[in-house]
């Protein structure tokens, strides 16, 4: 089943607050309340939760655990991805100390750079290798996704030695220009300059209206 990419992106969001309100020991929650607390329409809450087999109950609400779990069901992976971080400059770095990018669905198994003062060293306890050695250290590591976050002119480069691992499955890049990768490969762009002007335009229309 193919789901939309906003349905997605919504779910993930529901599966944070269902965390938070599983955590603090909440039994029952409206689409209503979670709706207001996320900025979306009660409606579209029901519509999106119903979309994976109904789990509430008219006039009750949602039971928080089940709902936790349902959703928990739809988003987790049959397996644990692992990755590869390909540029370690400042980007790179902060994602490192990202707590988000610590889950039990993935994990960070090898750093990449060509900077020798990096090359053979370990941040955060995972090492860094040349990005000569991706096809290799890829294989050894059955490393299946790249974080892409090198200058624009390497961004090529580094995804076809990443290819010759034989091994890629998915691309997260946060380098703003597009990439040629195979139908099977997947890759998913992050281009923060694109989300800042979307926020500028919505910005302009409020001010507007």
């Amino acid at each position: 089943m193919r789901v939309a990419e906003p349905t997605v992106e919504r779910l993930v969001q529901y599966y944070r607050f269902l965390r938070q309100l599983h955590e603090e020991g909440r039994r029952v929650i409206s689409s209503q309340d979670i709706g207001l607390t996320l900025g979306l329409k009660a409606s579209q809450v029901r519509k999106d939760l119903s979309y994976f087999g109904e789990i509430g109950k008219r006039g009750v609400g949602y039971h928080v655990e089940r709902l936790y779990d349902h959703i928990r069901n739809i988003l987790s992976s049959p397996r644990v991805w692992k990755m590869g971080l390909v540029g370690v400059g400042h980007l790179g770095t902060a994602l490192l100390g990202y707590n988000s990018l610590r889950s039990d669905k993935f994990g960070i198994e090898a750093l990449f750079d060509v900077d020798p003062q990096k090359v053979g060293t370990s941040l955060g306890g995972i090492s860094c290798h040349h990005v000569e050695d991706m096809p290799r250290i890829m294989q050894e590591k059955d490393i299946r996704v790249i974080i892409l976050t090198v200058p624009a002119h390497a961004a090529q480069y580094c995804v076809d030695k990443a290819l010759e691992s034989g091994r890629l499955r998915g691309i997260l890049t946060f380098t703003p220009v597009p990439v040629v990768v195979p139908r099977d490969v997947l890759v998913y762009g992050v281009d923060i300059s694109v989300e800042m002007e979307k926020l500028l335009f919505y910005l302009k229309q409020e001010e507007v209206s």
